[in-house]
This record gives C-alpha cells, structure tokens and sequence, in this order.
C-alpha cells in the first residue's frame, strides 16, 4: 500500500509521461524502481506509457480496445515483426 505523498508523486510522474511532457531522469528511474516491487504502479506507469504512444486513437478501434483492456505491450519496438515459424527462424 503506498502512502498518500507517494501516490500523489506517481499520479504526477504517470501524468507528465502520459502528455509527452519532460519527466526528471531521478523520477523515472524512481518509478520504474518502483513499478518492479509495485503491481498497481507497474499498471498505472503501462498505461501512461501506451496512452503517450497513442495520443487519440478511435474509440471503436483495436488499439482503444486493448488500451482499455490494458491488454499487451505499449512500446511497438517489443513487438514481433517478421514471420515466427521456428522453420524460419532456425
């Protein structure tokens, strides 16, 4: 459970990168520290970091979905590309 500064201090960090605004390098590093011990921060930073990825995507879209499903990874460089057979791959 977190205390109340501590909360207000992730709401704020979590804001700040979901606008895409400048965010300290101690407060980042705060955070993902934080976010390693801390499942609820670990979810409130996941959506911060998807909603500055996305901006505005169409409600009735795949994205949106999976936004609010809070379902996959934000950062599109984790995602596969490419085919994924192990025949290939090999």
């Amino acid at each position: 459970m977190l205390s109340t500064s501590m909360r207000l201090r992730v709401q704020f960090v979590c804001e700040r990168v979901a606008v895409g605004a400048p965010v300290e390098l101690n407060d980042i590093t705060w955070i993902q520290k934080l976010a390693d011990r801390n499942p609820t921060v670990a979810t409130a930073l996941r959506k911060a970091r998807r909603m500055s990825q996305l901006k505005e995507a169409p409600k009735d879209s795949l994205d949106a979905f999976m936004a609010d499903m809070d379902l996959g990874d934000p950062d599109p460089s984790n995602h596969l590309i490419g085919p994924q057979d192990p025949v290939t791959l090999a």
